[in-house]
């Protein structure tokens, strides 16, 4: 214990006698921190709460209730819902509703353009320095690729999520990367985050997103629903207009054959009164499935409650400059102190071995 004390002591007095050195590294480091911190363009990032409306066919009882306590959701598998949130993520990364983003019109908080939110990730953005240098290479070189090779008109081109240009797909890349969808396995509650370089935009795309994702849920569970209503409807019509065909059909016949006793007539007029009946009644019968139709499809219409609603952030979530400049100098003073305890004695240790060899040579 002696001999390790006064190694410690003996070491905190050699980093000591080199403070100096420490706090010109130090003093360095926090220079390049700041500059580091300042040089990182402003990221705002703004986030929703929804809570969606789970539905089950059955009851799990104790079982479901044990499975909730673990973090577990049956709803995918003893429901009727076959899209459970877990499923939100993948929905809002896939290349068709990341395309449909595109053409969002977004304007920045000092209102000083209005572009769409593909121009805005191609045009508007911001990057450090040496992010800028380090690009300008292969940006050189795919310019000079580029005089050698016939540009294609993009003038008339249609967007294709199923075939997307390089272009195309690199704004889809990045717009994916600043969405995330976070879902709460026990509640089902899901938080879906944006961030941009503007707080406008950022909480203009995040209440789109919002927006975009209810309706493509509500698309989904009612889909069936509004077939059936669709055909029903068509029903309808078809039967509605038999029954006003047979009835005026009927009416033509007793109005031109009034005072006639003739059984032929008269069981001609019987048969129309009878399919006039028939027609009214299958009328009757598609007009209350029709009501029942519009009842399912209102039913089964998901209800989303907003928990927190997407607000314009007033101060950016990165990049934290007090972090970056305590890591700066954080490494500073460590790699000083790793500096003056070994590596200085160990090149000390290589010269004096070197002049050792020399001499004996000699």
């Amino acid at each position: 214990m002696e001999e390790q004390e006064i190694d410690l002591i003996e070491l905190a007095q050699k980093v000591w006698a080199e403070r100096k050195l420490i706090f010109k590294w130090c003093g360095i480091a926090a220079v390049i921190g700041v500059v580091v911190a300042f040089s990182i363009p402003r990221e705002y990032k703004t986030s929703v709460t929804l809570a969606p409306e789970l539905r089950s066919k059955s009851n799990t009882g104790n079982m479901g209730t044990l499975a909730a306590m673990a973090g577990i959701n049956l709803a995918n598998s003893t429901g009727e819902d076959a899209l459970s949130p877990d499923l939100y993520p993948d929905i809002i990364n896939s290349t068709p509703f990341l395309t449909e983003l595109f053409d969002v019109q977004v304007e920045d908080i000092k209102a000083t353009y209005k572009a769409t939110l593909y121009d805005y990730l191609g045009e508007h953005q911001r990057s450090s320095w040496w992010s800028m240098i380090l690009s300008a290479p292969f940006k050189a070189l795919g310019w000079v690729m580029s005089l050698f090779k016939d540009q294609p008109e993009e003038d008339d081109r249609v967007l294709d999520p199923f075939k997307l240009t390089q272009d195309e797909a690199n704004i889809a890349e990045a717009l994916s990367q600043r969405i995330s969808v976070a879902v709460d396995k026990k509640t089902g509650i899901a938080t879906i985050s944006v961030t941009m370089q503007d707080p406008l935009v950022s909480a203009t795309l995040t209440d789109t997103v919002m927006v975009k994702l209810q309706n493509y849920i509500t698309d989904y569970r009612t889909n069936k629903a509004k077939h059936d209503l669709l055909f029903t409807e068509k029903l309808n019509s078809e039967a509605k207009a038999d029954y006003y065909a047979a009835q005026k059909k009927y009416a033509d016949y007793v109005d031109g054959n009034q005072n006639v006793i003739l059984q032929s007539r008269l069981t001609e007029q019987e048969r129309l009164r009878n399919e006039m009946s028939l027609a009214y009644n299958i009328y009757n019968q598609v007009a209350q499935q029709l009501q029942m139709a519009k009842a399912k499809v209102q039913e089964i219409t998901p209800v989303y409650t907003v928990v927190q609603p997407a607000t314009v952030p007033l101060r950016p979530d990165k990049p934290n400059k007090v972090m970056i400049l305590i890591g700066f100098v954080f490494l500073a003073g460590v790699g000083s102190v790793g500096w003056i305890l070994f590596v200085k004695d160990l090149i000390r240790s290589w010269k004096k071995e070197e002049n050792n060899v020399r001499a004996r040579n000699i």
